[in-house]
């Protein structure tokens, strides 16, 4: 005997989810299940586990929730958010074109008015240890917003770090191509100086309005796409006066549109797409089959 649980499939630009409905299911969910979801041999597969609950305050029309592959819960995912919109309008949970969400780090909007074309309000990035959160002890701060030298690897590297709801560090380099992706990436996540773990952004820029990008997402490793990651790295090179106030991020998994003006919110663009939909039982022990 078991529970059984519906659940759906989507992605935006690779960067792949579960979808569980815990309005019309009543899910109790902890890191070992989202791990044996997540699992991509012996369960559905995915780099992120997301529910759809109803609304905790009045001005909300949803809650959702992040669980990355690794079972922890994090607070924010803008490729997530995407998928979260177009899955609540499609099934029929909402009809609004303008979608409040609350999440750990605050509230997002979501437009769902192009379906194609989906936007994301990230929300004002934070730049201060605490918001990251940081031990900054670690670092030497340059002058610049979120500019820090940190020794790593046996080499001194220029960063950028700050939140967009979630802790990222962004490194620039000639070619994504040749970063070191997964060497760096996890020493970063695993430094000291990230109580939380951090996702780590290798870009390049190749216009004032197009990068590239390759992320080592925290509790999940190289994603094909991330998109709190896209805009952190929008963000960083507006800072350094690389970029526009709008930009086009190439990734692995395929292209989103980041648009951002300092001390105002970062806005994500970009596609969301179903996979398929299914069902699956939990038994009391619960495993998956």
């Amino acid at each position: 005997m078991g529970t059984l649980i519906r659940f759906t499939k989507m992605h935006g630009l690779g960067n792949d989810f579960v979808i569980l409905d815990n309005i019309s299911q009543g899910i109790k969910v902890d890191s070992s299940l989202i791990r044996k979801i997540a699992d991509r041999h012996f369960g559905i597969g995915c780099d992120q586990v997301l529910m759809v609950e109803p609304p905790n305050s009045p001005e909300l029309d949803f809650n959702y929730r992040i669980f990355n592959a690794d079972g922890k819960e994090v607070s924010q995912c803008g490729n997530g958010a995407r998928c979260f919109g177009r899955y609540v309008y499609e099934k029929g949970l909402t009809d609004k074109k303008h979608i409040q969400i609350g999440t750990y780090s605050g509230t997002m909007e979501i437009d769902v008015s192009d379906l194609t074309h989906i936007r994301v309000d990230m929300g004002i990035p934070q730049f201060s240890p605490k918001a990251v959160p940081l031990n900054h002890k670690y670092f030497h701060k340059l002058a610049n917003t979120g500019r820090y030298r940190i020794n790593l690897l046996g080499n001194e590297r220029e960063v950028t770090i700050l939140s967009i709801g979630n802790p990222h560090c962004i490194i620039s380099v000639p070619a994504t191509s040749e970063a070191a992706v997964n060497e760096v990436g996890k020493a970063l996540q695993e430094h000291p100086a990230f109580p939380k773990g951090v996702n780590v952004s290798f870009i390049q820029v190749l216009a004032r309005n197009h990068v590239k990008c390759r992320v080592y997402e925290r509790g999940v490793g190289e994603t094909l796409a991330c998109g709190s990651a896209a805009c952190a790295c929008v963000i960083a090179g507006i800072l350094q006066e690389e970029l526009n106030s709008e930009v086009k991020v190439d990734m692995p998994g395929g292209s989103l549109t980041v648009s951002w003006r300092p001390e105002m919110p970062v806005y994500l663009s970009g596609p969301a797409k179903s996979v398929f939909q299914g069902e699956f039982y939990l038994s009391i022990n619960e495993e998956i089959f």
